[in-house]
């Protein structure tokens, strides 16, 4: 992980971590790393979510690409997804999205793409965080007509709105869904584009006034939704994170259905239909074990890689696999994006509910989950780092897999972006795995402080 970019761009709290300074910085250091690699002057363009240090971060991101000689294009407010669509469908240098996806309002974060809608490369990222830490390399300064300029995107919401609707296979008429934004990115896109492929929806949260993006709705505070489609007997429920590259989804009984379920759900779908390529679906190892023996009874193979979006969807370029993702609900679709899309998972969901006359419930019923405790433990930045060296943490993880053998397994990282560690355990036995999870996250917050 760099010193900058962790798994998922750079990200803290927005004005003491993420400061428009350093945003200017980045923007000057990937100005000159674009420059270095055309001929042409380099074009970028920016989308953001909706917290209210976003228009700081883009404008200053922005003023370091133009003193570069860089020109921009400002997109406003769009999902993650769309910049990375939007970047090659324009045919632009670079993507940035500033946003902090499921962190709460106070943080935000700067995630860049390339040319071809893809996360930006490990060492073009490292490049950027020398030139800026380092200064191995200085910055032009550019004057007079060289200097960048900035225009506003007219169309950027309508196209992606039109692309995540180009993948439906039918119009969704006579399905009754309600749609969570979780007062972020999808507040823009969802309700037009749901109503777009006919279906009758309403949304819930999604009047964003700047503070109120992910705070006790979207994916991570599903209740809200799920008390929802119950009292008001919806078909299906789905719920996007801040930035909309995420989903989570409930049923009509207001029953969860997570990353997990939804990638067996259309990893099978797509097997049925000759459509899954490799045979083979990628998840991480924080994916349940229902998951893998999910795959195993109906003959899909499934690949395990590191946490991480990243990791998934470089094992899914590396060997041409089609679909990935994690539990979070950040899912890969790579016949149509080259990153996790909330919208486009929905449109796939709907898209096998309507193939198959299933309800989600019905299609969900055959993933079989196993109880999993996820603790989070807020620890010291310094501490994070010394998660893998610590003797006493690793006797209590040695004590819990043992006591498991075969009938469980316990998953202790570091987060990418936050300074907490996660503690995660799975079995058949939920009072055990609790039991167990509470004894490790008590001696990392120990010895992690």
């Amino acid at each position: 992980m760099g010193r900058l970019f962790g798994t998922d761009g750079a990200r803290g709290i927005a004005n003491t971590e993420i400061t428009g300074e350093l945003a200017m910085k980045i923007g000057r250091a990937a100005a000159m790393v674009l420059a270095e690699n055309s001929i042409y002057k380099p074009k970028v363009l920016i989308g953001t979510d909706t917290r209210k240090s976003a228009d700081m971060l883009s404008y200053a991101l922005a003023s370091g690409l133009c003193s570069v000689g860089a020109d921009v294009l400002m997109l406003g407010v769009v999902p993650t997804p769309a910049v990375a669509f939007l970047v090659k469908e324009y045919g632009y240098d670079a993507g940035v999205m500033i946003s902090a996806s499921h962190n709460p309002c106070e943080y935000n974060g700067i995630k860049i793409f390339q040319s071809t809608g893809y996360k930006l490369p490990d060492a073009m990222e490292e490049e950027i965080e020398g030139i800026i830490l380092d200064e191995v390399k200085l910055p032009p300064v550019v004057i007079g007509g060289d200097v960048g300029k900035v225009t506003v995107a007219q169309n950027a919401v309508r196209d992606y709105i039109n692309h995540i609707a180009s993948t439906a296979d039918k119009l969704f008429y006579g399905m009754r869904i309600a749609l969570d934004c979780a007062n972020g990115s999808a507040s823009v896109t969802a309700n037009e584009l749901f109503k777009q492929l006919g279906a009758e929806c309403v949304v819930i949260n999604a009047l964003p006034n700047g503070t109120n993006i992910n705070e006790n709705c979207g994916s991570t505070h599903i209740e809200a939704l799920s008390a929802f489609v119950k009292e008001h007997g919806f078909e299906v429920g789905f719920a996007f994170d801040g930035d909309a590259d995420r989903l989570l989804a409930v049923d009509k009984n207001g029953e969860l259905v997570d990353g997990d379920k939804l990638m067996a759900i259309c990893a099978k779908f797509l097997k049925s239909n000759n459509k899954l390529n490799g045979n083979t679906l990628v998840a991480t190892v924080m994916s349940n074990m229902g998951l893998f023996e999910f795959c195993e009874k109906n003959g899909i193979n499934c690949e395990k890689t590191k946490v991480g979006d990243r990791y998934v969807l470089e094992r899914m370029l590396e060997k041409g696999y089609h679909i990935g993702g994690e539990q979070s609900g950040h899912i890969i679709f790579l016949d149509h994006a080259t990153t996790g899309d909330g919208q486009l998972t929905a449109v796939q969901v709907l898209n096998i509910m309507r193939a198959t006359g299933k309800s989600l419930d019905e299609l969900a019923s055959e993933i079989e989950i196993f109880p999993q405790v996820l603790k989070n433990v807020r620890v010291s930045a310094f501490g994070k780092h010394r998660l893998s060296e610590d003797g006493d943490i690793k006797l209590a993880i040695e004590a819990a897999e043992k006591e498991l053998g075969k009938n469980g397994r316990v998953l202790v990282r570091a987060s990418g972006t936050e300074p907490l560690v996660r503690v995660m355990l799975e079995g058949r036995d939920k009072e055990q795995i609790e039991r167990l999870s509470s004894t490790i996250a008590k001696v990392v917050e120990e010895r992690l402080i």
